[in-house]
């Protein structure tokens, strides 16, 4: 059977996962395309139902999902789905993940606010590759479950784990990892010695680290750059000092 009304109750419930009031309600969320959609359900992450497009490639069995969480539908369902200016043909429902704050096991990131979407899956992707397996989000950054962060963190959001708190929750989980604070105020990151664990904070686009994250900071560092520029964005900054601040461990790599 094909779905072909928008009005289909769970067609308009999948829909309304797009906000983050849909998110809340039913505690699931989007993710697009056959790659995302693999992925997703090979990470073990628990899928409710993958939507495919009538006539589309995709045979969501040969990846593993069972038969009762196939639903296809037609075109113009799928675009009702779909976050994206041209879809894809494939929207996964998924369960969003339930973890209580814990303890880093390494270095981890404690975002501070930021802001962009586009951003903070950015910033995931790069953790992920960079081995930052835990990344802490404090009230007030962007939803790392939206559409936009999603595809922007291109699988990375299935393989790091996400804890979300109050600023005070976060610094007081993260007391055995001493903060390093990304500001331009700080010491040339390229000279600088980090602890062999650590939290690296990375603050609001507009704003920078909040006054509790700056004042709990063991470590200010900042990536030199011409007069001319200003600063860098967020996600390209956090990118550059994960992988610089851990450069022992890469060198050390086959």
């Amino acid at each position: 059977m094909i779905l072909t009304s928008k009005n289909n109750p769970l067609i308009k419930a999948t829909a309304s996962l797009k906000e983050k009031k849909g998110r809340k309600e039913l505690g699931s969320f989007l993710v697009e395309g056959v790659k995302m959609a693999t992925e997703c359900i090979r990470s073990g992450f628990a899928v409710e139902y993958v939507f495919v497009e009538e006539n589309h490639t995709f045979i969501p069995q040969e990846v593993g999902f069972a038969q009762e969480q196939i639903v296809y539908v037609s075109k113009d369902v799928m675009r009702y789905l779909s976050d994206e200016k041209t879809p894809q043909g494939v929207v996964c429902r998924v369960k969003l993940p339930q973890k209580a704050l814990q303890k880093p096991t390494g270095s981890c990131l404690l975002l501070d606010g930021v802001a962009d979407p586009g951003n903070v899956g950015a910033i995931i992707r790069s953790a992920n590759a960079a081995g930052y397996n835990e990344i802490y989000l404090v009230e007030g950054c962007a939803d790392p479950y939206a559409p936009k962060s999603v595809r922007a963190s291109m699988s990375g959001i299935f393989f790091t784990k996400l804890y979300f708190g109050s600023r005070e929750e976060i610094l007081s989980t993260l007391s055995d990892a001493p903060i390093v604070v990304a500001d331009m105020d700080g010491e040339n990151a390229f000279t600088f010695s980090p602890p062999e664990v650590f939290a690296l904070a990375i603050g609001n686009e507009a704003n920078g680290i909040s006054a509790l994250v700056q004042n709990a900071a063991a470590h200010t560092v900042k990536i030199p750059m011409q007069a001319t520029q200003e600063s860098l964005n967020a996600a390209v900054s956090a990118g550059i000092l994960m992988y610089l601040l851990k450069s022992n461990y890469f060198t050390c790599q086959k």
